[in-house]
């Protein structure tokens, strides 16, 4: 059995209460409904029947609530989304092996709030988050509620990468060009999120917690030299903050922590990409993902198949650490 951990979806109504809800919107979420398997089901079943005994976790696409709503109507969207999830994995367990719920963290009451309805309630699996709530990073005193929750219910967060084009590539323009926001932005994203939560001393707070990067780890498994022996002398090139003692108040060797993340499959394909983060993760912390449906699918199970795992660890990567992580059989 193949189990999709990281798939995307507009479920029931969904999209069309966003479109209504949301004015600042604009064309992002109408390029997203122009991928019709992400709210068309037979089109979904269609594609996902060429793929044998496979099942798909399910959450929201782009964009994240915070970037395009206030607090009141983001924390409504929310509720909404879970709820249309949990009735279309209620309806097609066949299909979907659960969901992990939506959040809008402008409102981090209401964001608790809905990560206890959703796990209690609607049977969520986990939730999402994004590698900044517009704009702010995840850091925070404000969100540290959110990460001991997910520690006491020991399910996984997963996180999405967020950035579009007003980063803009070069100081002198006004926005970025050419896609490279969303290119080699988003890994980008994914892994200073990822830095600012190991400096932050997350897992040492909270060392089973299980956090799901996106896209195999943005550009940590590529860049382990840099991350790792580069930032042993952090400070050096900062003449304006002193980080002297970060590290050390660190329990463990910076580098470590960053394997405690997992690292999706989702990399359109590209059997260098997973097999570089595999060997840096290894494979009890690498998961089975495509991004459906909004990458090649079939060119992902290829990608994983051609690595020539022993069978163990190939079951590990597409069906066991999905069931360890959620706490679920999948048989």
């Amino acid at each position: 059995m193949l189990v999709d951990i990281y798939t995307h979806i507009f479920p029931g109504d969904y999209f069309e209460r966003m479109k209504a809800a949301t004015p600042k919107l604009e064309n992002i979420g109408q390029r997203m409904q122009a991928v019709r398997p992400v709210w068309d089901m037979d089109e979904r079943f269609r594609l996902m029947d060429a793929f044998g005994d496979y099942r798909q976790i399910v959450n929201l696409p782009n964009p994240p609530l915070e970037d395009i709503t206030d607090a009141e109507t983001g924390t409504m969207l929310a509720r909404a989304a879970n709820d249309a999830m949990a009735e279309i994995c209620q309806k097609h367990p066949d299909r979907f092996a659960g969901f992990s719920a939506a959040l809008c963290m402008l409102d981090m009451d209401g964001a608790m709030d809905e990560i206890h309805r959703a796990i209690r309630d609607l049977g969520a699996r986990g939730i999402q988050i994004f590698t900044n709530v517009n704009g702010e990073p995840l850091d925070q005193e404000k969100y540290e509620p959110l990460f001991a929750a997910m520690a006491e219910y020991d399910l996984p967060i997963w996180m999405h990468p967020a950035r579009g084009s007003e980063m803009n590539d070069y100081r002198t323009e006004e926005k970025g060009r050419y896609e490279m926001w969303w290119c080699f932005g988003w890994p980008y994203e994914t892994s200073i999120a990822m830095t600012r939560l190991v400096y932050w001393g997350l897992f040492d707070r909270y060392p089973d917690l299980k956090i799901i990067t996106h896209h195999m780890g943005g550009m940590i498994p590529y860049f382990d030299g840099r991350v790792g022996p580069g930032m042993d002398v952090l400070g050096a090139r900062t003449t304006d903050e002193d980080y002297t003692g970060l590290l050390n108040r660190l329990k463990k060797p910076h580098l470590e922590y960053f394997k405690n993340f997992y690292a999706d499959t989702a990399m359109f394909g590209a059997k260098l990409g997973i097999e570089c983060g595999l060997k840096f993760f290894g494979a009890g912390h690498t998961v089975f993902s495509t991004d459906f449906p909004f990458a090649p699918a079939a060119e992902t199970i290829e990608a994983v198949n051609s690595l020539e795992l022993d069978r163990a660890d190939l079951e590990t990567i597409c069906k066991g650490n999905a069931e360890r992580l959620l706490n679920a059989s999948f048989d």
